[in-house]
């Protein structure tokens, strides 16, 4: 069994960062070409990961496994983060608000693990260092550097999903947790509906793609990343979750008809070398030095 457990989180976190990047790409097809607005994309989205989780939940639960029920803190994260990141992709393209959403996402929960006393070793600071400085080169001012506004809510969005992934680390139940964090987001979805209603802009295709990512990439995606963070330090989620942005790229290009442009192949060049140098460096040096002695 516990040969078992590395391939089961290795798995889980393949599947939440597919799930991740779809989500980047479901978001930028309804938004940018404007087949739903904003907001009825957040309400969506929501609504399908209640109704997909709950029934989930309801089909698979087991009396005798204790119930855990999220927290109404990591239910206002999770709509902060959904209804930033919906705004933020009315101006930003696939894969470069998936580079500030997850540079984003990185810091915030480096500076928690810093924070909570955990030091990092030097190849792991190399690795941070080298995949922050990816993320810095790609908002540079030139021809590609995203709109402010939709830079700035795209960073909140990253700091919501930065939060909410340290509060789900501890979880005992991840499909109870995450069904119950999206539930609780209830009374949130009810006051964006009454505040946005008289200026929805809805068609079926929309509607569509609200459902699939909040129903399978956020519902589904959401519960195996919970399962992931068991096996995962602060560290490792927080660098490995900077993959993602070079996945939506790939699938701005392929479903979106975006390009790919020049500081964008070398943000992501540095990131993904920085998350390898993170990985290894905690392998070799860390976990090996540790063994010796």
């Amino acid at each position: 069994m516990v040969n078992d457990v590395p391939v089961k989180i290795i798995l889980c976190t393949c599947l939440a960062l597919l799930a991740f990047a779809g989500n980047s790409i479901l978001c930028r097809l309804a938004l940018g070409n404007n087949v739903i607005d904003a907001a009825s994309f957040t309400v969506i989205r929501l609504l399908s990961g209640i109704i997909v989780l709950l029934v989930i939940f309801y089909l698979t639960r087991n009396n005798k496994e204790s119930t855990s029920k999220g927290s109404w803190g990591a239910s206002s994260m999770l709509f902060l983060y959904a209804i930033t990141f919906s705004f933020a992709y009315i101006s930003l393209e696939t894969g470069i608000g998936a580079l500030i959403l997850f540079g984003s996402v990185q810091i915030t929960m480096i500076l928690a693990s810093l924070i909570s006393g955990n030091r990092l070793h030097y190849s792991e600071w190399i690795g941070v260092v080298i995949a922050f400085s990816g993320f810095v080169y790609l908002v540079l001012p030139g021809l590609t550097t995203p709109s402010l506004m939709g830079f700035i809510l795209m960073t909140v969005a990253g700091i919501a999903w930065g939060i909410y992934t340290l509060l789900g680390r501890g979880s005992n139940n991840p499909l109870s947790d995450t069904a119950h964090n999206f539930l609780r987001t209830l009374p949130f979805v009810a006051v964006l509906i009454a505040i946005t209603f008289q200026n929805s802009n809805l068609s079926q295709e929309g509607i569509l793609l609200a459902a699939l990512s909040g129903g399978i990439a956020s519902g589904i995606g959401y519960t195996v990343w919970y399962i992931a963070l068991r096996g995962l330090s602060i560290t490792h989620a927080a660098v490995i979750q900077l993959f993602v942005p070079v996945l939506a790229a790939v699938g701005g290009v392929l479903f979106a008809n975006e390009l790919i442009s020049l500081r964008l192949v070398l943000s992501s060049t540095m990131i993904l070398g920085g998350i390898m140098a993170v990985v290894m460096g905690r392998y070799y040096f860390v976990l090996q030095a540790s063994s010796r002695t």
